[in-house]
């Protein structure tokens, strides 16, 4: 079963998640996704419109499926944000279509994706609801905070990964990728690029004055903090939807390209750019890390192999021995 497996893309993005299933084998039979500008990037590099409004799609009119994946929209917990959690209408209480799902389906597993700050929301409270209704729906759940660093691409981003089974599988998160194996500025960074990425002569000037460490040594990406500092890092900070042009510089020169921003987030050079920088940019912040995806995907098919492997050993010595019977 589990070496043609189907899942479900819920609040697909641009695919992120879909990416790092397909890697390891997954098939996609449904995806979701409201933003009409993410969905005509979803399109050209998937070929399928995403059904839309997950609030208004019936779980019974959703095709049969063996996991569940849903990077649910974590405006109303992250620490960027307001903090309205299940307040916020519209993102918060999201979560609920996600269970309703879950109890029509049944699907043998889930994964769920969301900012680290949704674990000291509202003092813990919001995350304790989620996991609690999580089991309540008889899923085996097992959460962990991943930073993307780990996992081989040069950006700081830390996310909580929440994911469950209905039987009782034994699962883990998956190790971190040795250094040597890990891609550096200087590996994702392009040459000759458009002057239309670089700020002008002022902004890079202030940035430069502002720089904690003024002989920090290129390539590195720097960021500005709420004090107004310049930190220099030899990896990109989170990648986020709805920060500024200048919120992250490539040595205090110029903005990161489409290209760049997608490598950043370890998505493959074959994927399709079709809609503006400025889109594009909120359309890969909004999206997750694939190489991170892709190692909880191949953690989570091992850990259902051998369950079944296990149940299945199990089974063929209950019959011989009713046999002898």
């Amino acid at each position: 079963m589990w070496d043609n497996f189907t899942f479900i893309d819920l609040f697909a993005g641009i695919g992120g998640i879909r990416l790092g299933f397909e890697a390891v084998g997954g098939k996609c039979v449904f995806s979701s996704e409201i933003d009409e500008d993410a969905c005509k990037t979803y399109k050209v590099n998937f070929g399928e419109h995403p059904a839309g409004d997950i609030r208004k799609i019936d779980a019974k009119d959703i095709p049969e499926f063996d996991i569940l994946l849903g990077g649910f929209p974590c405006q109303a917990f992250s620490i960027m944000g307001k903090k309205e959690g299940f307040a916020n209408e519209t993102c918060g209480t999201l979560f609920f279509d996600i269970e309703r799902i879950l109890e029509e389906k049944k699907p043998p597993a889930f994964m769920l994706e969301n900012v680290r700050n949704l674990i000291t929301h509202d003092k813990g409270n919001t995350f304790k609801f989620i996991k609690q209704h999580l089991e309540a729906l008889g899923y085996h759940v097992y959460t962990k905070v991943l930073n993307a660093l780990d996992y081989g691409v040069p950006q700081k981003r830390e996310r909580i990964i929440i994911v469950g089974f209905l039987e009782d599988v034994d699962f883990k998160f998956p190790d971190p990728v040795p250094k040597a194996q890990r891609k550096t500025l200087a590996d994702i960074l392009e040459n000759n690029v458009d002057r239309k990425y670089y700020v002008k002569d002022a902004i890079r000037e202030s940035r430069l004055a502002r720089l904690k460490d003024k002989s920090y040594p290129k390539p590195y990406i720097s960021h500005e903090n709420m004090a107004g500092s310049i930190t220099p890092h030899p990896y990109s900070s989170a990648l986020r939807a709805g920060a500024s042009a200048n919120y992250i510089l490539i040595n205090d020169d110029r903005r990161p390209t489409e290209r760049e921003m997608l490598r950043i987030q370890g998505f493959p050079e074959t994927y399709k750019i079709v809609v503006p920088y400025t889109k594009m940019k909120k359309q890969i912040g909004n999206s997750v890390a694939v190489p991170v995806i892709k190692a909880v995907a191949g953690e989570m098919l091992k850990a259902l192999r051998e369950f079944e492997t296990k149940r299945r050993i199990s089974h063929a010595g209950q019959t011989k021995s009713e046999g002898r019977a």
